[in-house]
């Protein structure tokens, strides 16, 4: 067992921790039990277990990381982790004062928390816990232990905590952004007509990996299909591509698409992009600090009415971050299924939205562009801003 206490004087907290007290007291919420990686990393400073990074499942159960925080009291956080993270704690320290690195499986994981809560002396009137990211046996275990407890989700609260990103954040965004725009600018201009779909999403896949980032994923369409999984289709002399991919460094998703072209677009290309492109602009203009989130929709959405396109014509901003999709939630009518939450909240400088305006054409195939724009404190800044036109395949072949 890897045991390691911190002094509770001059803790390193490495996020704003007022902000997410001030939060959990709006919510009434008396202690968090994060158990998602993305939400713990967050919480931690950085750290996700390198070993868990793809793949949950170990044994027979699952590696469940537990991340234990305290309205008002982060000299009681705790962090509890898989017993092969020890290597990994001992290299890299986290602030926690409480850290442990013991657990085989999800119930050791919570039965160590829900320890550590009671020597703590923890309230525990109302838990918050991640509902999506909290296994069946893990939270049996955690209802049983505190049965007089009022249960709600985490999530909402730790997405608020999260909308605003620290000036380390934004940099792993923009480094992240930039690294997806260099991946994509070298895979088209290395790749001539008779390249399949598969074989530009894995060229794509090694770009982004040897420029220090994980690929996530790429949706790709050629042609005039508007089919945008990887397959033997091959992109042909005069047809188009998109590249809509998300590279993430550290952790944080650079969420970018691009078009291009084998040969010249035409003039009815030109002007479907060229629309996107003004559609995009508006939207970007529109992001500052104080004013409401739906602000954005109300500068775009009508020109999307007022095309002549508009029956296949779609917009959308979302946030993003260790998320794809993650606050502010901005659409009223999300195709993700979630509730527009912050339209009306003033957006904060920190905050990250994704931009993406995207044109399913019937006859000519699926013209998108996607950025991320950042809100700042006079205005906005977009991260990966190249290669926006219709871009020429195979000029290095």
């Amino acid at each position: 067992m890897n045991v390691s206490t911190q002094p509770t004087s001059g803790l390193k907290i490495p996020f704003d921790y007022q902000r997410l007290d001030r939060l959990m007291d709006e919510a009434g919420i008396d202690v968090i039990v994060a158990t998602s990686k993305h939400n713990v990393q967050y919480l931690l400073g950085g750290h996700r277990a390198h070993f868990f990074d793809y793949m949950d499942a170990v044994g027979i159960s699952r590696y469940l990381p537990v991340m234990v925080y305290a309205k008002g009291a982060p000299e009681k956080a705790g962090y509890f982790g898989h017993r092969l993270e020890t290597f990994q704690l001992q290299a890299d320290p986290v602030w926690t004062p409480e850290t442990k690195s013991a657990v085989n499986n999800s119930p050791d994981a919570i039965n160590q928390a829900i320890d550590y809560i009671r020597k703590a002396g923890l309230k525990t009137k109302r838990i918050a816990f991640e509902f999506g990211f909290m296994p069946y046996d893990a939270a049996k275990i955690l209802r049983d232990a505190f049965p007089d407890a009022n249960y709600v989700d985490a999530l909402f609260v730790l997405e608020a905590q999260r909308a605003v990103k620290s000036a380390d954040e934004l940099k792993k965004l923009k480094i992240a952004s930039a690294g997806v725009i260099d991946s994509m600018t070298t895979v088209i201009a290395k790749h001539g007509p008779g390249s399949t779909k598969r074989e530009l999403v894995e060229a794509l896949r090694r770009e982004e990996t040897n420029r220090g980032m994980t690929f996530e994923y790429c949706l790709i369409t050629t042609g005039t299909s508007l089919n945008r999984a990887p397959t033997d289709q091959v992109w042909g002399k005069g047809e188009i591509l998109s590249l809509d991919s998300g590279g993430n460094y550290h952790g944080y998703i650079g969420d970018i698409c691009r078009m291009a072209i084998h040969g010249d677009p035409d003039a009815e290309l030109v002007d479907f992009l060229g629309e996107i492109e003004t559609i995009q602009r508006t939207a970007f203009n529109a992001v500052k600090p104080g004013v409401p989130g739906k602000t954005i929709y109300a500068a775009a959405e009508p020109l999307v009415h007022k095309s002549k396109h508009r029956a296949y014509l779609d917009f959308l901003a979302h946030g993003m971050g260790l998320v794809s999709h993650e606050a502010p939630r901005l659409q009223p009518n999300s195709p993700m299924r979630y509730p527009d939450a912050h339209s009306n909240v003033p957006l904060e400088a920190g905050m990250v939205i994704s931009v993406e305006t995207t044109m399913l054409h019937p006859t000519r195939g699926f013209v998108k562009l996607e950025d991320t724009v950042i809100v700042t404190d006079t205005g906005h800044e977009v991260y990966g801003e190249g290669i926006r036109g219709w871009n020429r395949g195979g000029t290095a072949v």
